[in-house]
């Protein structure tokens, strides 16, 4: 199921980092879009690369990237600025799941 996520969630990536380069409405939302894109498909491989010895980390990488790419997708096509608060949850999310894998693979 790991995997599927993480093909799908690369696929989202590429997709919206294409919207942000050929149909975003302003600078800032197509700023969004390619650091969302850039983000989202940088912890999805990720999560292709660690799923079979670190499937926690992978799922954080999955859930981060999602939470912290999907806040600046709804920005960027107009949703409401405040989703920016929720933006850094993601991020922790990503970071926790690198200090986790990294635990593992020092472990092993």
């Amino acid at each position: 199921m790991l995997g599927l996520l993480a093909a799908l969630s690369a696929a989202i990536a590429v997709m919206a980092g294409a919207f942000g380069a050929h149909g975003a409405s302003s600078p800032q939302a197509a700023e969004w879009l390619k650091t969302g894109g850039m983000y989202q498909l940088i912890h999805a491989v990720a999560a292709l690369a660690v799923m079979g010895t670190a499937r926690g980390p992978a799922a954080l990488f999955l859930a981060g990237g999602a939470i912290f790419a999907v806040t600046l997708y709804v920005m960027a096509i107009g949703g409401p600025r405040w989703l920016g608060a929720v933006t850094p949850i993601g991020g922790t999310l990503l970071i926790v799941g690198w200090l986790w894998a990294a635990w593992i693979y020092w472990r092993n």
